[in-house]
């Protein structure tokens, strides 16, 4: 047929534009190493704040409730309609006075894609556990008292391909990536930072409940060489006061995150002459864009109230902050909004605002984010904040003495103790590379 031809070529043209912006794409990636395996639902932390997911057969992460944090706080982030949150409240309301909820309790759910929430478990601390599951009929429930026994173990490694890689390797958790991801976000940006050669130790918890490996604990302290500086960190304080610092005493939380996304790849960067995939023309890039499935969480970088939540031209879905200092960051090309974001709303560092999508002038799914200062565009890769304050100088020796009982356990020279009202709940353990007890008490 005399259309057949013209077709195919059509098709042909198509599939080549598309190869070719793939392969524009991985050249200008300054990320040198294998890709990070993309945004999956089911094995990732959403965000900073607290909302955990996690597959079948796989550890989910217990996350503590912020002072003041009440469990609608937590369920509206799960973006459950009134009718399934309050089913789910009745269940857990059947052993714990939800209104007395503390720093020291700890939650954790599990979703999967395109069913919404799949379980959910709050565990009272030194009391037990209430577990949730969705069940033909609703959701059904059973309550577990338990031991709880913590224990320290210690990993070090080198990274040849990807973190979650070399903490397999090492022995460990995979998941200790994201714990670790956590504590350096406002350092190293995951994305783009990682280079094949950089060192690590970490020094994390691991929790059980009656004999079994329940989850993992907090990062105590962490240590990673890259690109000849290294970075110390180090947890200090208690509840929902500790923080991370440095060897000095600076903490290492900041303005701004060094990355909206956790784990993505760098697409495109800040450029005054970038050609434009849909426009077919030269024009200024005033962002830097992350690839990343449709459907990743997007989290604001700094504490600020939201300007806009809307559509905006070929940025498509795009949200607006405003932060302290003539700063507004943007967040374009959203798939969706987070339930809760709207005109006027304050959001604090690590809120999710949206999801990844490819709305507006767009050619695959990606975010764009950019970052304003007093109305002129700046490149967010070099974006420096300043950080809050320091360790208290009376609280100096505290801190010091602490940080030297974690940095020799770090390094392998001891073994770290728990506080003394601690100690008869958890049993201590060093555990050299992530799987094998150097000693205990």
């Amino acid at each position: 047929m005399r259309w057949a031809l013209p077709l195919t070529l059509a098709v042909g043209a198509a599939i080549l534009t598309g190869l070719t912006d793939r392969i524009r794409a991985s050249v200008e990636s300054p990320y040198p190493l294998f890709p990070t395996a993309g945004y999956a639902p089911l094995r990732a932390s959403m965000d900073c704040s607290g909302l955990i997911v996690a597959g079948a057969g796989e550890i989910a992460l217990e996350v503590p409730f912020k002072r003041g944090e009440t469990i609608s706080d937590v369920l509206s982030k799960l973006e459950l309609d009134s009718a399934e949150a309050q089913a789910l409240v009745d269940e857990l309301a059947k052993y714990a006075d939800l209104r007395r909820l503390r720093p020291r309790d700890r939650y954790a759910a599990i979703q999967e894609p395109g069913t919404g929430l799949r379980a959910f478990e709050l565990t009272l601390d030194g009391v037990g556990r209430a577990a949730v599951e969705l069940a033909p009929g609703g959701w059904k429930s059973e309550w577990r008292p338990f031991s709880r026994r913590r224990q320290v173990r210690r990993v070090k490694g080198t990274l040849e391909d990807s973190l979650e890689g070399a903490l397999r390797t090492a022995g460990a958790d995979p998941a200790v990536a994201y714990r670790m991801a956590e504590v350096l976000q406002w350092d190293l940006d995951f994305t783009r930072d990682l280079r094949q050669g950089d060192t690590f130790e970490v020094l994390y918890e691991v929790v059980y409940l009656d004999g079994d490996y329940h989850s993992l604990g907090e990062i105590l302290a962490l240590s990673y060489a890259n690109r000849g500086t290294t970075l110390e960190a180090y947890r200090y304080g208690e509840g929902d006061t500790h923080g991370y610092y440095d060897a000095e005493g600076r903490p290492l939380r900041k303005m701004f995150l060094r990355s909206p996304m956790r784990y993505s790849r760098v697409t495109s960067r800040f450029s005054n002459r970038r050609f434009h995939p849909v426009l077919k023309r030269y024009r200024p890039h005033y962002g830097v864009d992350y690839g990343a499935p449709t459907g990743t969480p997007v989290r604001v970088t700094a504490n600020g109230v939201v300007v806009s939540a809307g559509w905006s031209g070929g940025g498509g879905r795009t949200v607006k902050v405003r932060h302290p200092s003539g700063y507004v960051t943007w967040y374009l090309h959203l798939s969706k909004f987070a339930k809760s974001v709207r005109a006027g709303q304050r959001v604090r560092q690590g809120d999710v605002v949206g999801f990844v999508g490819s709305s507006g002038l767009a050619t695959g799914s990606h975010l764009d984010y950019r970052v304003q200062k007093n109305g002129q565009w700046i490149d967010p890769l070099s974006l420096r904040s300043a950080p809050a304050e320091p360790v208290k100088r009376e609280e100096m020796p505290s801190y010091l003495a602490e940080r030297d009982r974690l940095r020799r356990a770090l390094l392998g020279e001891g073994i770290y103790e728990l506080p003394v009202d601690q100690r008869a709940e958890f049993t201590v353990a060093a555990v050299e590379d992530g799987g094998r007890p150097s000693g205990g008490s």
